[in-house]
C-alpha cells in the first residue's frame, strides 16, 4: 500500500500539509512538532507575509502602535516548510493531492485551516474608499485613513464594526455606524443584553444608526435607504464572514449550510486523511447538543491541539481525542473589555450581576440550574471562574449568582 493511499492508522503519516497560514494553521504545524511528529510539515498560505495574528489589526496596527503582528515562531528551527503567497485552488482526496497555483502538492494527511473571508457589501466593489478589515494589507491601507482623521462610515455594528469604530474614534475621526438591524450584535446576543451596548457608541462620540440600510456607495458618500447622504472619506464594511471553502467545490467534502466543512468530533472531514480546524469548520458539541461554527481566535488556538494529537496518535491505534471546548472570545470596544464564554442558545434562565448602565456587569445563562454561558463586561474574574464552572457543569444557586459582590465560585448550589 502506497503512503498516499494508506488507511487511517495503518502507518505513521510522513507528510502533513496544512492549507492556511493563519492562527489555526500555524498552531497545527507547531502542535505537530510538540507532539513529536518527525515527518514533513508544510504550511501553505495565500498571503505573502510571514504568518501573523489578526486581533492586533483592529487597533494596534491601525493606530500605528505596531508594524505588524507576526507570530513568534521559528519555523526553520521547527522544520516547518513555509510556502507563502501560494493560493490553494482545489482538492482531490482520491489522489491525496492539494491543487495550488504553484501546482499539485501531495499529502499523507491534509489539515484545512483556510479560515473565513469577509462578506462584501453588494454594489460597493470597486468603489474608491471602500475597505474590508481582515488582512494585514487591509489594516495597512486603513492606517493612513485614520491618520488623516477622515469622516468614516462603518457598515455593520457587530464585533469588528465596534472595534474599528473604537480605533477610529481614538484616532480622532468622525464615525457613523450603520446597522440594518434594530440594535448592535443582532444574532450574537439577545436583545436585552445587546441593548445597553447601543449607548456605548454615543458615549464614545460615534453616531449609531440602526434599522438603516445602505442603498449605495458613491465616491465620498454613502446613500442610505431613507435617502439621507453621509459624507465618507472611507467606508469600512463589517457585515460578517463566511468560511473560506469555495475552493473545495467538486472535492466531495461535505459542507454545511454556511459553507463550512462538516467535521466530526475528532475534527475529521468526510474525506479520508483530511482534517478541518478553525473558522472554516463546524463540529458537534456533546456539551451543548448541537453543531457549532465558531469564528473566534480561541477556537483557532484550541482545535489544532486536538488535530495534532489525533494525527500523531492514529498510527499507534490510540483512541482519537474529542474536541468539545467551551467557546471563548473577547472584544475591546469603547473603553470596555468584553468577554464571553460558552453558548447560550438553549439556556432557560438569564441572570444579571450588576447594573448594565454601569462600567462593569455580567450576564449569566443557565440550563437546568447549571451555567452554560456568560458575558462579562469589565469583570474578568467572573469570566475566569465562570468558564471553569461551565466546564465542570457545577449546579449553581441562582439567588447567590445574582449577587455581584459574591464570587461566582461561591455561588454554587
Amino acid at each position: 500500500m502506497s503512503e498516499q493511499t494508506q488507511e487511517p492508522g495503518s502507518s505513521a503519516p510522513r507528510r502533513v500539509v496544512v492549507a492556511g497560514a493563519g492562527m489555526a494553521g500555524v498552531q497545527t504545524a507547531v502542535a505537530l512538532r510538540e507532539q513529536g511528529f518527525t515527518g514533513t510539515v508544510s504550511l501553505i498560505g495565500a498571503e505573502p507575509h510571514q504568518p501573523y495574528d489578526r486581533p492586533p489589526l483592529s487597533k494596534a496596527v491601525l493606530l500605528g502602535k505596531a508594524e505588524g503582528s507576526a507570530f513568534d515562531v521559528d519555523f526553520e528551527a521547527l522544520g516547518i516548510e513555509l510556502r507563502l503567497g501560494c493560493e490553494v485552488r482545489g482538492l482531490r482526496p482520491g489522489d491525496h493531492e492539494l491543487d495550488t497555483e504553484d501546482g499539485p502538492v501531495p499529502y499523507d494527511v491534509l489539515v484545512v485551516a483556510t479560515g473565513a473571508e469577509p462578506i462584501r457589501l453588494p454594489g460597493a466593489e470597486g468603489v474608491p474608499g471602500v475597505h474590508l478589515l481582515r488582512t494585514l494589507d487591509d489594516a495597512e491601507r486603513l492606517r493612513p485613513v485614520l491618520a488623516r482623521r477622515q469622516d468614516i462610515v462603518v457598515v455593520g455594528a457587530g464585533w469588528i464594526g465596534a472595534e474599528f469604530a473604537t480605533a477610529a474614534r481614538e484616532a480622532g475621526c468622525a464615525v457613523t455606524v450603520v446597522e440594518a438591524a434594530e440594535r448592535p450584535l443582532t444574532g450574537a446576543l439577545p436583545a436585552e443584553v445587546a441593548a445597553p451596548m447601543a449607548g456605548w457608541y454615543a458615549d464614545a462620540g460615534a453616531v449609531l444608526r440602526t434599522h438603516t440600510r445602505v442603498e449605495r456607495v458613491e465616491p465620498g458618500t454613502v446613500v442610505l435607504d431613507d435617502g439621507s447622504r453621509l459624507p465618507a472619506g472611507a467606508v469600512v464594511v463589517g457585515i460578517g464572514a463566511r468560511p473560506a471553502t469555495a475552493w473545495l467545490s467538486g472535492s466531495g467534502i461535505e459542507l454545511g449550510t454556511h459553507g463550512e466543512i462538516v467535521a466530526d468530533q475528532h475534527l475529521r472531514s468526510s474525506a479520508t486523511d483530511v482534517y478541518a480546524v478553525g473558522d472554516c469548520a463546524s463540529f458537534p458539541s456533546g456539551r451543548y447538543g448541537e453543531r457549532l461554527l465558531v469564528h473566534h481566535w480561541d477556537n483557532a488556538l484550541q482545535g489544532p491541539r486536538t488535530v495534532a494529537v489525533n494525527i500523531v496518535g492514529r498510527a499507534s491505534g490510540e483512541t482519537p481525542a474529542v474536541y468539545d471546548p467551551v467557546p471563548y472570545f473577547w472584544s475591546e470596544q469603547f473603553g470596555r473589555f468584553v468577554q464571553y464564554a460558552g453558548h447560550h442558545a438553549a439556556a432557560d434562565t438569564t441572570l444579571w450581576r450588576g447594573d448594565p448602565a454601569g462600567p462593569a456587569w455580567t450576564v449569566c445563562w443557565l440550563r437546568g440550574g447549571r451555567l452554560v454561558a456568560l458575558l462579562a463586561v469589565g469583570r474578568p474574574r467572573d469570566l475566569a471562574q465562570g468558564r471553569r464552572l461551565i466546564e465542570s457543569g457545577t449546579p449553581m444557586n441562582p439567588a447567590l449568582l445574582a449577587d455581584p459582590a459574591r464570587p461566582l465560585k461561591a455561588a454554587t448550589a
